[in-house]
């Protein structure tokens, strides 16, 4: 189908039933939606799929250049508005994934998740894009067309069609729209505003991939607290493509984790929030008396609820403080009140959970909440005692 918004005029594909959670998937430079094909077969059923071709590519309007990246995140969300979307996951490759990256930043209440494929803080250098763009703009898209598709897919991938179909797609986006594209990616750097994201993340990076590597991942993970880390061996640039599979399980796994990761996923959860010194005093204390109630807290509430997408640890961590405080679970509104700050939930979130508890939960519990919360909200991590 065809939008208008943003005064502009999109191609989306949309996959999936109306009344799923929605999913949208971004492409990269030089390509269109269709990068995402096997992804979204896989995924269509427990989501609604939403694949828009960026302007200037596939078959979405052109205009002039140059672009940037935030304005890329803004055309996502006039999108949005437009299908009446509020929450959303979203996935993105390369430059896709920095217009994720921007378009949570903006909007982080929308966010339900992100997932960062072949994609970094920032894709140096801003001279190398710069002149690509030039060029491009002076000989149009032919001079790019081996060396993209070489970075895209491994050497033996390239007899294969699929890669004849990435050829065309680079091949038929408009030299404006790819050379405006280079120079978003020129001036993006998305280091201080993704490390102040606290969305739950998973980031995958293909092992062979130059022009994203590893260490540009993990240097992405390391920015967004308790996101995942995947590197899929073998992997370019393009890992949708030419490992679909791979990508698909990955988006899966990240989306609707199987039991027997739960444990796996709660521990490293749990240490995200709680974090490490007091996830440790705990397996300490562990006896072969509560071993299994341990192992069936960690699998279930921080692997099976605390791990899923749909809500952020800081909104998930204040929906705990309100549901202790209302019960009266003065130890475990504590333990709360201290894992906040890790969450990114702030003094003041915490008191305005409090205010709405008195509310809807009675005042002496709110009042008693309220004390406790000035012991350790109130204090710096370094002064808070067990």
């Amino acid at each position: 189908m065809f939008v208008r918004a943003n005064n502009l005029t999109s191609y989306v594909r949309l996959d999936g039933p109306p009344g799923a959670m929605p999913l949208l998937m971004i492409h990269s430079l030089g390509t269109s939606g269709a990068i995402w094909d096997e992804q979204a077969a896989s995924l269509a059923g427990p989501f609604r799929i939403i694949r828009p071709d960026l302007r200037g590519h596939g078959i979405s309007e052109l205009t002039p250049g140059p672009y940037t990246v935030a304005r890329l995140a803004q055309d996502m969300l006039a999108l949005l508005d437009h299908l009446e979307v509020e929450r959303v996951h979203v996935a993105g490759i390369s430059i896709g994934g920095l217009i994720a990256q921007s378009l949570a930043a903006q909007a982080p209440g929308r966010v339900a998740s992100l997932m960062l494929v072949a994609t970094a803080l920032t894709i140096p250098s801003a001279e190398s894009w710069i002149e690509r763009a030039a060029l491009v703009r002076r000989e149009g898209i032919a001079p790019v067309l081996d060396m993209a598709l070489s970075r895209w897919v491994s050497p033996a991938f390239l007899d294969h069609p699929m890669a004849d179909g990435l050829r065309a797609m680079l091949a038929r986006t408009t030299p404006e729209g790819y050379a405006a594209g280079c120079e978003a990616l020129a001036e993006a750097d998305l280091t201080e505003t993704t490390q102040r994201l606290t969305v739950p993340a998973l980031v995958l990076s293909g092992e062979r991939d130059v022009a994203t590597p590893p260490a540009a991942g993990r240097a992405l993970h390391e920015a967004l607290a308790g996101s995942r880390f995947v590197v899929l061996p073998g992997a370019s640039h393009t890992p949708s493509v030419e490992y679909a599979e791979a990508v698909t399980n990955a988006l899966r796994k990240f989306l609707q984790p199987e039991t027997e990761d739960r444990h796996e996923a709660g521990t490293a959860m749990r240490r995200s929030v709680l974090g490490d010194e007091y996830v440790d005093r705990a397996i300490a204390r562990t006896t072969p008396f509560d071993r299994e109630f341990q192992a069936f807290l960690t699998r279930v509430a921080w692997g099976g609820v605390w791990a899923r997408p749909q809500l952020t640890p800081r909104e998930r961590c204040l929906i705990s403080i309100a549901l202790m405080a209302a019960l009266g679970h003065d130890h475990e509104l504590r333990v709360l009140m201290r894992a906040c700050r890790a969450t990114g939930a702030s003094p003041q979130d915490v008191s305005e959970t409090l205010m709405h508890t008195g509310v809807y939960a009675g005042m002496p519990a709110a009042n008693s909440a309220m004390r406790i919360a000035k012991e350790t909200v109130g204090r710096e991590p370094s002064e808070l005692q067990d």
